[in-house]
């Protein structure tokens, strides 16, 4: 993943704890919509690996999140 979308996925992972999501969109949608195949596939690792960064909460299984 290159390290500019890894910088706007904290970034997103940060103002979302703070209730800011609108924001949050703002930052993460742009580098999602334009993400290759395995980037893609990268980023979505990443948010199964991070769904406590964004919701605070921990999970057993993320997977099951989908």
């Amino acid at each position: 993943m290159r390290p500019s979308t890894l910088r706007a996925l904290n970034r997103a992972a940060e103002l979302t704890r703070q209730n800011r999501l609108t924001e949050a969109m703002l930052i993460a949608e742009p580098v999602i919509l334009v993400a290759d195949d395995n980037e893609g596939e990268e980023i979505r690792q990443w948010l199964l690996d991070h769904v406590a960064d964004f919701t605070g909460e921990n999970y057993e299984n993320p997977k099951e999140l989908l």
